[in-house]
């Protein structure tokens, strides 16, 4: 059986004058896992870590670290440590002493402290910078002394909030790799929040969508990109279409949908069984499973409008207007040799039985 690192029951959090930023949230988080909370600004995500961390109290619910209950425990009492996005250094102090500056206020012996010191300067890659100043740094090696110095206590959990938000695309992109490479060296659970889908999607092993203050959806990176549960979370993750029409019939695992005179097959998930007939619904298609032209193969099909195009390497997205403000995108590969379209040019858009997702 797993070991779990971190428990949350029925966790709420509400601010002076009413405000309920996390509403009833419950979570495990196992030893070892990368955790991500995923979720635009002001949806409670970072609230949360730092009800984790000890720096904000809880209204309601209980929170354990290491199976030892810490809820009214302040931070210091508290097997974690906290990564900020700002970093946070000793501007006074060299790469050396900010890593070894926690050891130090715990009490630990010199030659221990210098031993770790040492020990986490390589972790990190940082040891021919020992003995810079933080103003002597780039930003991405700011960012590794400020990682070294957060896991050099070793933790039971690091907390990591928007760590990878002050640095440009290409260095966010190649520290994504590092911080998931020292987590899984280290063996330390990371609890990470990030509004970027990107960093989420590929550092985490189970990522936790929020919206509104509650939890919308748990999984792996795949679990959500390819069946995403709500309209929010299909709206959120990745490109997805969205599509809305009355659920007229339900055979096993396929739905019938109706709208406007168009009918589509849609898969039909455990957790959307129990929504009634007749009621308007939403599911969601992937823009990579949906294709251009005739194809007698698919159950699905409708008619736009060529709007534009999205280029991304060697994918392609094309954009068609099925309706008045309601667009379809489409993600292909594509070689320069294939068609382009002309603005406005009608297409039939087909997409399989079993590649829309009935939506709760």
């Amino acid at each position: 059986m797993a070991q779990i690192d971190v428990v949350l029951e029925h966790v709420d959090k509400t601010f002076p004058g009413g405000t309920r930023a996390v509403r009833d949230f419950n979570a495990e988080i196992e030893h070892g896992e990368f955790m991500a909370m995923l979720g635009p600004s002001g949806c409670g995500k970072t609230t949360t870590l730092r009800m984790i961390g000890g720096l904000e109290e809880v209204t309601e619910g209980r929170i354990f670290i290491g199976g030892k209950e810490v809820t009214d425990l302040p931070p210091s009492q508290r097997d974690t440590s906290m990564m900020f996005q700002s970093f946070a250094l000793f501007p006074h102090r060299t790469v050396a002493q900010n890593i070894e500056f926690s050891l130090k206020m715990q009490g630990v012996p010199k030659a221990v402290r210098d031993a770790r010191v040492g020990a986490m300067l390589d972790k990190v890659e940082l040891t021919p910078l020992a003995d810079r100043r933080p103003h002597e740094l780039s930003g991405g090696q700011q960012q590794r002394v400020a990682l070294g110095r957060a896991l050099i206590s070793e933790p039971t959990v690091l907390l990591l909030d928007e760590p990878l938000g002050s640095l440009d695309y290409g260095l966010r992109a190649s520290m994504m790799v590092e911080l998931k490479k020292i987590q899984r060296e280290l063996g330390i659970t990371f609890v990470m929040v990030t509004h970027s889908q990107q960093e989420a999607m590929s550092m985490a092993d189970r990522v936790i969508v929020m919206s509104d203050a509650i939890i919308q959806q748990t999984g792996t990176s795949r679990e959500i990109y390819e069946a995403p549960r709500t309209r929010f979370v299909a709206e959120f993750i990745g490109k997805n279409n969205l599509f809305k029409g009355i659920l007229a019939s339900r055979s096993g695992s396929m739905a019938f949908v109706e709208n406007g005179g168009h009918h589509y097959y849609v898969k039909v998930p455990d957790y959307a069984e129990s929504l009634p007939l007749g009621e308007e619904v939403y599911f969601s298609v992937r823009a990579d499973l949906m294709h251009t032209g005739v194809n007698e193969d698919m159950a699905n099909h409708v008619e736009g409008a060529y709007v534009t195009s999205e280029f991304m390497g060697s994918l392609e997205t094309d954009v068609f207007e099925v309706g008045k403000g309601l667009y379809v995108h489409v993600e292909q590969h594509r070689s320069t040799s294939d068609r382009s379209y002309e603005i406005g040019e009608r297409q039939t858009i087909c997409w399989s039985s079993d590649a829309g997702v009935l939506l709760v």
